[in-house]
């Protein structure tokens, strides 16, 4: 069940990042301003640079993905399997490199760690045992998000704004419905310092989800909502639907611990 769910909302999340990616073909053109011209200057080695002006032409890049809206199809349809994913992973690195690393932050970061954690069930499944290669594909997604939450969460503790609630009004007022009313709640302070802690002690208390796989499915439920207020309020849908993937994972990953160990 676990890995039916994981390549559902994965191809799901994928099929979304593409749509976009084609939505943009117009403004990655040669004469546009995120055009691959600009950008190779990056590049500093002259071979690979070359290579990747063949790929990141716009016609290539478009047929990349539309390829890549197919193999989200595929993966929805009959799941993930060596070819199917390595082609997933070998594209998503060159989309990276076309955008200079990432080109929607966190979304990005959860999605090469969810198709890096399917690249090591399909090879480790292909090598070793199918059994195998999901464990360690889903504790390799498990460990990056959980230590995602975490080390957001001690970075926030660290911070006097976070810790004072005044964090969550400045990031507000800059959201798509700001800046907040002189009236609304989060300009009470005592109310903004609640919901900065109430985000920081769970953030900081996510790996406890590995006790047992009921609290696991709570910590991730905050968690959709968390990453839903931030699609709502900032319009990042990818950050939704990305993290989303690796739920299934955390939740598969704590009942595995919390039987073996507690």
């Amino acid at each position: 069940m676990a890995i039916r769910a994981t390549e559902l909302v994965f191809a799901w999340s994928l099929t979304i990042q593409t749509l976009e990616y084609l939505r943009m073909g117009k403004y990655t053109a040669d004469d546009a301003f995120w055009s691959w011209p600009l950008q190779r200057a990056d590049i500093p080695n002259a071979p690979v640079r070359a290579l990747f002006d063949v790929l990141f032409k716009p016609q290539i890049h478009q047929l990349h993905l539309v390829l890549r809206l197919c193999a989200a199809v595929a993966l929805a349809v009959q799941g993930a399997s060596l070819p199917l994913i390595g082609f997933l992973f070998l594209g998503n690195l060159l989309i990276l490199i076309r955008w200079r690393g990432a080109f929607n932050g966190g979304s990005d970061f959860m999605t090469l760690v969810v198709l890096t954690g399917l690249l090591i069930s399909q090879v480790v499944g292909a090598l070793v045992h199918v059994g195998l290669g999901w464990q360690a594909g889903f504790w390799y997604i498990a460990i990056q998000a959980i230590t995602s939450y975490f080390m957001s969460g001690a970075v926030k503790l660290l911070r006097r704004e976070w810790r004072n609630g005044s964090a969550m009004t400045i990031f507000l007022n800059g959201a798509i419905y700001g800046p907040l009313s002189a009236t609304h709640p989060l300009r009470n302070k005592w109310l903004a310092m609640l919901g900065s802690w109430g985000f920081i002690v769970w953030e900081i208390l996510f790996p406890l989800s590995l006790l047992d796989p009921r609290l696991a499915a709570v910590f991730c439920a905050v968690a959709a909502l968390f990453h839903f207020l931030v699609f709502w309020f900032f319009g990042l849908n990818r950050f939704f639907w990305a993290w989303l993937c690796a739920f299934p994972a955390i939740i598969w990953c704590s009942a595995q611990f919390s039987a073996r160990f507690i």
